[in-house]
């Protein structure tokens, strides 16, 4: 399998790469067909982040990094050796079993080995991770500096993950680790300003494995997650995109990343 039939890459001018590592919804038919009914309409896909985002990025002249594949294939917002990223936590894990909802993806007890396991993680996860430490080198060796920018969303109540309903704008950065505090200080006090959407901070999204693993502020890398509650730009149930409410959303991201590129 090419490393470019797993992922897309469009390469931007400025020193920012939007990761969007749940974006896409496809599973290849033979690991489809042994999946449930449910579970082949990928639910748990960060539904229509790329429409945010893309519109944005060619405005800016950012990069922008997209998956082939869903996460029910392999998740690459998870480390490669599979060990929790919220210790304590139920969690789907790196090739997932189960869904957001709790109930098993697959008809058979065992439906992955650990050979297949590999397979997906040499085949769809180390390509996307290349390519994304490929292009933060790229950007910064340009620039002396970069911004990564993790791109999520997520249904605003899921309660195997959490509890309630979730706020809107979810912002992530390690707890501090993963950017400068000055970059996340200007973050914060953009969010503030605003009184449409509700906002966490280093709340249950934390910042993934992408946030954590990439994310040196002191080396001139600085990473960010943004999980977006998906009522505010689309219906939950149907996945339907919502052409009423999504510019809102956009504008707000707007501001966010240009805070970044500042």
């Amino acid at each position: 399998m090419a490393a470019m039939d797993t992922f897309t890459l469009r390469r931007g001018r400025v020193p920012l790469l939007i990761s969007l590592p749940h974006d896409s919804s496809f599973i290849p038919p033979p690991i489809a067909a042994r999946m449930r009914p449910p579970a082949r309409r990928s639910p748990d896909t960060d539904w229509h982040v790329g429409r945010l985002y893309e519109p944005l990025a060619q405005v800016l002249g950012a990069s922008v990094l997209r998956p082939l594949a869903s996460r029910y294939v392999v998740d690459l917002n998870r480390p490669a050796d599979g060990h929790a990223l919220y210790p304590g936590q139920r969690e789907t894990g790196l090739v997932p079993l189960i869904g957001f909802d709790g109930e098993p993806l697959y008809s058979a007890a065992e439906p992955v080995d650990a050979a297949e396991a590999q397979q997906r993680i040499d085949d769809y996860w180390r390509p996307y991770h290349r390519a994304l430490a490929d292009e933060l080198a790229r950007l910064q060796a340009a620039h002396g500096r970069v911004v990564l920018w993790e791109g999520h969303s997520i249904r605003s109540k899921v309660p195997m993950l959490f509890d309630g309903s979730l706020p809107d704008f979810n912002l992530g950065t390690a707890a501090g680790a993963s950017c400068s505090p000055a970059l996340q200080a200007q973050l914060e006090a953009c969010l503030a300003a605003q009184t449409r959407f509700s906002v966490a901070v280093n709340g249950r999204f934390k910042g993934g494995y992408i946030t954590r693993h990439y994310g040196a502020p002191a080396s001139g890398v600085q990473a960010v997650q943004l999980e977006l509650a998906q009522r505010h730009y689309m219906d939950e149930e149907t996945f339907a995109y919502d052409e009423a409410k999504a510019p809102a959303v956009q504008q707000l991201i707007e501001k966010l990343l240009r805070i970044c590129l500042a």
